[in-house]
């Protein structure tokens, strides 16, 4: 983001996938999904509202930065969180739960 937009601010809506578990768009309050491609709404399924926030470069969040947030909410209207890469380490750990409490 340029220095220009440094002090940027969004209100920005939060929605989670009812169909993959970790799956998030972020969006403009002001736009709403108006500007979310449509076959993306339709693999993401009915978007259930979770969280608005005010977004700013600064703000930290959990799993992206937010600046790059800001970036493409700006630039393609949406920001899509995917779920986490599960690594082998965190399969194996699973798969031993699994065998404690399946």
């Amino acid at each position: 983001m340029s220095e220009a937009n440094s002090s940027a601010k969004l209100i920005c809506d939060v929605y989670k996938s009812v169909k993959k578990q970790d799956l998030y768009l972020y969006v403009s309050k002001a736009e709403g999904l108006s500007r979310v491609p449509e076959l993306l709404l339709e693999h993401f399924g009915a978007p259930h509202h979770c969280l608005t926030l005010v977004l700013t470069p600064e703000r930290a969040l959990a799993r992206a930065s937010a600046e790059k947030v800001l970036e493409a909410i700006a630039e393609q209207g949406f920001y899509l969180q995917m779920p986490p890469q599960a690594d082998d380490e965190m399969r194996r750990i699973h798969q031993l739960n699994n065998k404690f409490y399946g």
